[in-house]
């Protein structure tokens, strides 16, 4: 595993670690199995926006405080007063789900255990979904009589399909981690003991590639699904031509030619 060399700012909810270019952000609430409230929302996008600013972190990792919880979803307690607008309003702001949505760094979830409701909403704005055995998944909403707001219906659309996103939103039922591979929710499914491995290895394949050309790649990639065919295949072309102007295409190809591993800089 990667060496721990340096510790980010403190933060009320939620730590930060980098691990050479790989930076590791736990929601740490574990005895509210680390449900997202005002504060994680808050200490999140501060977070990100340090990440974004930081040239030394090439891919970030989410994950939750313990084994039992990833993210057990909202904390209801704050629900209780909320008028339609000041709930409306509050999705205006710049929330967690969307600071992570619009980082311009791969970012992973690490999910052990429990992801529900917010906290599946939050590993969905993620680029790439990693569980442990121990994953439970679901979209609880409609058991409240109420419906996801956190970009669940969807992000979680796009990704699996309108058909399963109907069963798991309609339902409200909670799905295990081989039924959300299946689904394709998740990319990878570990026993609990190897989830941190494995997940820091995937970061640290990452992690390895060219800098601007990953932002590029996650910028096409997200395009698609928010635009059509014809918009896409121009954003791809305009983005595909920008790596001609950087330093690592140079070194990347320079490598292939030379047979040698590249070397990539960010430039």
């Amino acid at each position: 595993m990667p060496v721990l060399l340096f510790i980010m700012p403190t933060y009320e909810t939620i730590t930060v670690e980098k691990r050479e270019s790989i930076a590791v952000l736990t929601i740490n609430r574990p005895d509210k199995l680390n449900a997202l409230n005002k504060q994680v929302h808050a200490d999140g996008v501060a977070a990100l926006e340090d990440l974004r600013k930081d040239g030394s972190v090439r891919v970030l990792i989410i994950t939750g405080a313990g084994e039992k919880s990833f993210i057990a979803g909202a904390d209801i307690s704050e629900f209780a007063g909320q008028t339609p607008v000041m709930q409306r309003n509050s999705f205006h702001e710049k929330t967690f789900f969307n600071s992570i949505d619009s980082f311009p760094k791969p970012v992973i979830a690490m999910v052990n255990g429990f992801c529900l409701g917010g906290g599946n909403e939050l590993a969905l704005a993620c680029d790439l979904r990693v569980c442990s055995e121990n994953a439970r998944f679901s979209q609880p909403e409609i058991n409240l009589g109420i419906i996801p707001g956190g970009g669940g219906t969807q992000r979680l659309t796009r990704l699996i399909g309108e058909g399963r996103a109907m069963e798991v939103m309609l339902t409200g039922d909670m799905i295990d981690a081989q039924t959300a591979l299946k689904f394709g929710l998740v990319n990878y499914v570990y026993p609990i003991a190897e989830l941190e491995e494995r997940t820091m290895e995937l970061a640290g394949r990452i992690a390895s590639k060219a800098p601007i050309a990953l932002q590029l790649a996650k910028e096409a990639v997200k395009f698609a699904s928010r635009s059509n065919l014809d918009e896409g295949l121009r954003r791809e072309v305009d983005l595909f031509a920008i790596c001609f102007s950087t330093e690592d295409k140079q070194e990347g190809v320079s490598a292939f030619l030379e047979k040698r591993k590249p070397v990539f800089k960010g430039k």
